[in-house]
C-alpha cells in the first residue's frame, strides 16, 4: 500500500488518471452521449475498458448515468457539475499538448 501523499495533484490523478478518462471528459464536454456514441468517438477503446472507465468516473461523481426503461435499454452519460469543474484542467492539457505535440512526437522513446 502506498503511503498517503500531501500532493493535491495526486487527488486529481486518482480521478482522471487512466488511458481513456480525459478523452471521455473531452467528448462529454459539449453534450450528453449514449454509450455507443462514446465508443465511436473513442476509436480503439474496447467495450470493457469504456465501461470500466465510465464506472470509475461515475463513482467519483464526475459522470452521471441515466438509464431509460425501454427495450433495448437506452443509457446516456453526461458530466455532473463536478465533472464540468474539470473542463478547465482538460482545456489546459489540450493547450499544453497542442504546443508540445510536435516535439514529443519527434522525440518519442528518447529520454530527456
Amino acid at each position: 500500500m502506498r503511503p498517503k501523499s500531501n500532493c493535491p495533484a495526486e487527488a486529481t490523478l486518482l480521478v482522471i488518471g487512466g488511458s481513456w478518462k480525459v478523452p471521455i471528459l473531452w467528448h462529454l464536454s459539449g453534450e450528453v452521449k449514449r454509450f455507443s456514441q462514446l465508443r465511436r468517438d473513442l476509436q480503439g477503446v474496447t467495450q470493457k475498458m469504456l465501461t470500466q472507465q465510465l464506472r470509475e468516473l461515475e463513482r467519483h461523481g464526475i459522470v452521471s448515468r441515466k438509464v431509460y426503461p425501454q427495450v433495448p435499454p437506452r443509457v446516456e452519460y453526461a458530466l455532473t457539475p463536478r465533472g464540468r469543474s474539470l473542463l478547465p484542467v482538460v482545456a489546459a492539457m489540450c493547450k499544453w499538448g497542442t504546443r508540445w505535440q510536435a516535439r514529443l512526437d519527434c522525440c518519442a522513446g528518447v529520454q530527456p
